[in-house]
Formats: C-alpha cells, structure tokens, sequence
C-alpha cells in the first residue's frame, strides 16, 4: 500500500512506490540499487535520457557564471540564443518565441494570443485531452473530473469536441474510413451554436497523449487545418508531449502536413528543467503588451542553456533518424506480441511514442484495466518502468538514446508480464497500489 507523506496528495498519480536516485541515458537506479530500463522518459519530458554530462557541464558552467536574472527586465543572451536555435529548427520566417516555466503556462499564453489577435473568445478542444493544470490549460483539458470538482468556475466560452479516434470510431466506420464524420460535430456546432466568427482557436494535440497515445488520420488534420483557415480560426497545436523528436520529426505536427498558427511546447525542451514555450509570427505575438504573460524565472539563462545544449546534441546526433529506426524496430516486436495475446486489441503511434491498447475482447474493444495495471506493476517489479494512460493503453515513451539491447530486454520483460497476467499469476493486491489516471 502507498503510504502518506509531506507532499499532497492531489499532485500524486499513483502507480507504483518506487523513487529513482540516479539515471544513465535509458537506465534508472532506484535507492536500492536496482536497475530499470525507462519505457516513460519521465511522462516524455526526459527525451535526453538520464545523466547527461554534456547537459551537466554546459549547467554548471552557466550556474558558475549566472544562474539566473529576470530577463523581463534585461534580455539575457542564453534566452535570445535559444529562441534562435529553436526558430531556426522550425524553419519559418517573423516567428517569435515566448518564454514560460511550463507546457501548462505556454498554453495560457497561446489562449492570451488567440483571443487578443483574433479578438474573439470562444476556444474549442478536445474530449480526453490533456493540456495542463494552470487555470487556463485545465479550461481547455477534459480528461478527469479531479480537475474541475469543488474549484468552481473556470474559464467561460471553452467548447469541447470529439477527438478522431478511429479505434473507437463512434460512427462505427472502418479504421480506413475517408468520409470523417467525426468532423461533423464541429460542423454541426458551427451551424448550431457555435458562431465560427466568434471562435479564437482550436486546441488540439497532434497525438493525442493522456488519451491513449490516439494518432489522428493524416487527412483529419488537414481538413480540421482548412476549416480553421476558412474561418478566420487560429489553430494550436499542442507539442508538450510529443514535440521535440519524439515522433523522428523536431514538432509531431510536421507528421501531418499543416501549418498552425501557434506552436507549444514543454516537458523535454527544457532538457531536463522546466521550460514551456510558445512560437507563433510576428503579428500573434505582437497583440498582447507586456507584463501580460510575464514570469521572474521563465526562460532563464540555466535552463536556456540546457535546452540549447540538448538541440545541438539531437542535431549532431541526428536523433529524428535514430527514432524512426528505432521505432520502427520497436513497433515490429510489439507487433508479435500481439500475434500472442487476445488482450491486445491495438498497438499504434509514430517514432518513440506508442501505445499498446487493452482489451477485454477484441471484438467489443472494452478497455480492460486491471490487465493495464497488473501488466504494467509486473514490469516495473521486473525491471521495466511501465505505466499506461486512458485507462487502459501501456504508454510506451522511452527516452530517445534507448538502444536496440535495452530494447530487445524491455520487450522480453513485457512480454514475461503478459504471459503472467494471461495464466493468472500476477496478485490483485498490485491493484491498491498501481492506480494511474
């Protein structure tokens, strides 16, 4: 059983009591010593790995010189260099970058923009998704009712929309359907009750993280981008989880084929410290004044330099081919685990970010749970840090520097676990301390 400690409870997602002191690359160590293969990357902000001295050497340079100094007072050069560094990545001309201490800030300032640009108010997301805990990005996220009970009212004129789940498809059509009846809820609203020309945004996750790791069709994209454009409609993609090569591309949105109009990212671009970002041109940024969305630590010359460091690394290392190679080698072994287990009703995603999904049966696509849970305590008993996500999709993030070895071990790992929840030898006890979402 977990036990209580000095730290609230409500910033505890419970799956397991383990606590890490140190990391190699894709290798945890936990206070006994014990070594895991990390199949997480610490919720995919840890896309460096663990333990990189070149990250390290570059911070405690810095540190030694400046740790920090408010740069909305005085532009701090680091800050300056990133924002070039990170633009240049993009590749797109009058684009700015504004600084935050977290993907969950970055998406309050996206809101900010939109609003004041378009000079509308209404904001459309999606279903299940995820975009932070500030009061802004939780108004837009709609994944657990642990974030709106007994806080009252959030932020009005936010609409919410079904995500292009062709697993679950609730039009019942096949997973290679062409017709994307799941745009008709947005059209329909459009015709109904949401004036268009009152709409400043649409928040959307290019995959979808918390939800399952839910890849939309290449093809949904780039209507949901027209109807955007048709409308006078900004769109946002939301890259905290899957930015920064996660998927073998700098931004997963580069997967689809659009342009949007403002980019976010957080957790892995700060290269293991806390950074949120938000990129958009030149007019978008220029429609708020400063101290509109201004922070004393945001964009600090520390964690500026870290961020930087890891790009030069992923660039020198040309990290984006690694992690189509590796994922493609990963996805192929994943694939005949699925061969093996009927409870494996999908296995899908782009580069290093998978998701096996769950199934009571495959026909009835029911998510099963406790096969969730009990697989994924049983890898991380074995060796493996697991978790999974939407109830009932192993979340599979490792950190990009995995290589094959600890590849084909965590494969075996997770296999052992399957084979030990399908023959009944995993204890329901597991269940009172691996809870997840």
């Amino acid at each position: 059983m977990l036990k209580k400690n000095e730290i609230a409870d409500f910033q505890k997602i419970p799956y397991y009591p383990i606590s890490f002191k140190s990391g190699n690359g894709a290798i945890l160590y936990d206070y006994d010593n014990k070594e895991y293969i990390d199949f997480l990357a610490s919720a995919s902000s840890a896309n460096i790995g663990h333990g990189n001295k070149e990250i390290a050497d570059a911070v405690y340079e810095q540190m030694s010189r400046i740790t920090q100094y408010a740069s909305v007072y005085f532009p701090m050069r680091e800050g300056i260099d990133l924002s070039k560094k990170i633009l240049s990545l993009l590749g797109k001309e009058n684009m700015r970058v504004a600084y935050s201490n977290s993907g969950s800030e970055a998406i309050d300032c996206a809101m900010k923009l939109a609003k004041a640009y378009t000079k509308r108010n209404k904001i459309i997301s999606f279903r299940e998704a995820y975009h932070g805990a500030t009061y802004g990005a939780m108004s837009i996220s709609a994944i657990s009712l642990n974030m709106r009970e007994k806080i009252g009212t959030l932020i009005p004129d936010i609409y919410h929309i079904g995500y292009p789940n062709c697993y679950r498809c609730k039009y019942k059509k096949s997973e290679k359907c062409n017709e994307f009846y799941c745009l008709e809820e947005l059209t329909t609203a459009f015709e109904q009750y949401i004036p268009p020309k009152e709409v400043a945004a649409i928040f959307i996750e290019p995959i979808a993280g918390d939800m399952g790791l839910v890849v939309p069709p290449k093809e949904y994209m780039k209507k949901l981008s027209k109807i955007c454009k048709d409308n006078g409609i900004l769109l946002v993609v939301d890259e905290i989880q899957q930015g920064v090569c996660r998927t073998g591309k700098w931004f997963s949105f580069e997967n689809f084929g659009i342009d949007p109009d403002i980019i976010v990212l957080g957790k892995s671009i700060g290269g293991g410290l806390p950074l949120g970002v938000t990129i958009a041109n030149e007019k978008i940024m220029d429609s708020i004044s400063a101290p509109a969305h201004v922070f004393t630590m945001s964009g600090n010359s520390t964690v500026c330099t870290a961020a930087k460091k890891q790009l030069e690394i992923f660039e020198r290392e040309n990290i984006n081919k690694q992690v189509i190679e590796k994922g493609e080698y990963l996805m192929e072994k994943l694939k005949l685990l699925a061969d093996k287990y009927e409870i494996i009703g999908e296995i899908r995603g782009i580069g290093l970010s998978i998701g096996i999904e769950l199934v009571n049966n495959k026909d009835a696509k029911e998510k099963n749970y406790i096969a969730a849970a009990k697989i994924s305590s049983n890898c991380i008993e074995n060796g493996l840090l697991l978790t999974f996500i939407g109830k009932s999709t192993l979340r599979i993030q490792p950190p990009l520097v995995i290589t094959y070895k600890q590849i084909d071990k965590a494969v075996k790992i997770l296999d052992e676990a399957f084979y030990n929840f399908t023959n009944n030898k995993i204890d329901d006890n597991v269940l009172n301390e691996t809870i997840g979402w």
